[in-house]
């Protein structure tokens, strides 16, 4: 990214112009913090019922991307459902958002029609068993001290914090720090704790001859290090940093996800799957070199869409490490728009990335500074990087095109307004 870079673009009006113009269109898009606003409790979700009909509008122009999963107590099919009179509507007319959710290892059409391609039945019986696990490690952590809660409080924050995903069982700390946020140190030891708790699950599978099937995600996160493992980012005490954990399967990162949308993409378009019938997440390289190069050997150039990818999860900051301050970089949408990005110059589809920011929900995340990003729209050379702290940097390689700071709401209107002028072109 240059100095001056175009990015974080405010003209939403001209990004709708030039979209409504493209002919061959593929929106992948995240769910959390984009088309809802992030909440503390996930049962507390609701979904704008014109965002559910304009996804419809757009069959085979959009699929979703997400951490989250379709189904389960916690799955954005009942939330589709919560958003319309009778709970059949969703099923009876395809309402359902389609794509891939638990990283791209949990696939969805519109109809609800649910399949784990990959994905073992050992390894599905193991995750089965995880948020049992979660529920007595959390419930104990929580009755010892430093922490040294009542039964009931253990109770309601348990029930918070334990998401029972089918393919991406979770613990989500978010209640927790809004509990302990006038005692940053119990905070920070519980994020490690909760860390100790993800590597016993691994050693437990690597018991269970499951060694090679999972891998922990953390989310917002610090970036890999040097072994591939996602850094957690620990609360400074001004923001909450790793809130989710999640117990993923291996192969379960989007930027694999964006590669299974292409293929599936090619296919409703041509007849054709690029990469098989069969192919799936768990298939996949996970580098990125390899991904591209996958993309270019079977997917036609000429057929390729103009790729919109949408998320809000993206981090930047600068640590101290070994007495060097280094630049680290992560976020769950990272790797995946980073690849629709590489896509777009390696395919000259234009692509664009759109962040939406989501610090106006009830999880503390970096925000945009608006302000700042109206000043630099009428003096282009004026430096963003003071309006985006904490999400981007001068030498970050990720160029987020077109920005909402307005957060989810602003991003839905301009989604429905979206898909009523494609659909009606």
């Amino acid at each position: 990214m240059t100095k001056h870079s175009p990015a974080f673009s405010l003209d939403h009006s001209h990004l709708l112009d030039s979209l409504i113009a493209t002919d061959k269109l593929l929106i992948i898009q995240d769910l959390d913090g984009v088309c809802m606003g992030l909440v503390r409790d996930p049962l507390t979700r609701s979904i704008d019922r014109c965002y559910v009909q304009a996804a419809r509008q757009l069959a085979g122009h959009f699929y979703v991307l997400t951490n989250g999963e379709h189904i389960g107590s916690r799955g954005v099919n009942g939330i589709v459902d919560k958003a319309f009179n009778t709970p059949t509507q969703a099923r009876e007319h395809g309402l359902y958002l389609p794509g891939l959710a638990a990283g791209g290892v949990q696939q969805q059409d519109r109809y609800a029609n649910v399949s784990h391609p990959g994905v073992s039945e050992a390894e599905l019986t193991f995750l089965q068993a995880v948020p049992g696990k979660a529920e007595s490690f959390l419930s104990a952590l929580l009755a010892a001290p430093p922490y040294t809660l009542g039964a009931p409080e253990i109770a309601a924050l348990v029930g918070l914090s334990v998401l029972d995903n089918l393919a991406s069982p979770t613990l989500n700390i978010n209640s927790l720090y809004q509990r302990f946020s006038a005692q940053p140190a119990h905070y920070q030891l519980l994020q490690k704790q909760v860390a100790g708790f993800m590597e016993q699950l691994q050693q437990e599978a690597t018991s269970a001859r499951l060694e090679d099937s999972f891998f922990v995600h953390y989310a917002p996160n610090l970036g890999q290090d040097v072994h591939g493992r996602e850094r957690l980012k620990y609360s400074t005490g001004e923001n909450a940093g790793t809130t989710d954990f999640q117990f993923m399967l291996k192969g379960a990162i989007k930027e694999v996800g964006v590669l299974v949308i292409l293929n599936h993409y090619y296919h409703q378009h041509t007849g054709q799957y690029p990469l098989g019938a069969d192919f799936n997440a768990r298939q996949a390289p996970r580098d990125h070199g390899a991904l591209l190069q996958l993309a270019r050997e079977h997917f036609d150039p000429a057929l390729m869409p103009r790729i919109v990818g949408v998320g809000d999860t993206v981090t930047s900051s600068m640590h101290i490490h070994d007495g060097q301050p280094q630049q680290l970089r992560g976020g769950s949408d990272r790797g995946f728009l980073t690849l629709v990005q590489q896509l777009g110059a390696a395919f000259g589809s234009d692509n664009k990335v759109l962040y939406i920011d989501s610090s106006g929900g009830e999880v503390d995340r970096p925000g945009l500074n608006e302000a700042h990003l109206r000043r630099r729209a009428g003096d282009p050379n004026l430096p963003p990087w003071p309006a985006v702290e904490g999400i981007s940097d001068a030498e970050d390689p990720l160029s987020l095109d077109v920005v909402f700071c307005g957060g989810p709401a602003q991003y839905v209107k301009f989604f429905c307004a979206l898909a009523e002028r494609y659909a009606s072109k």
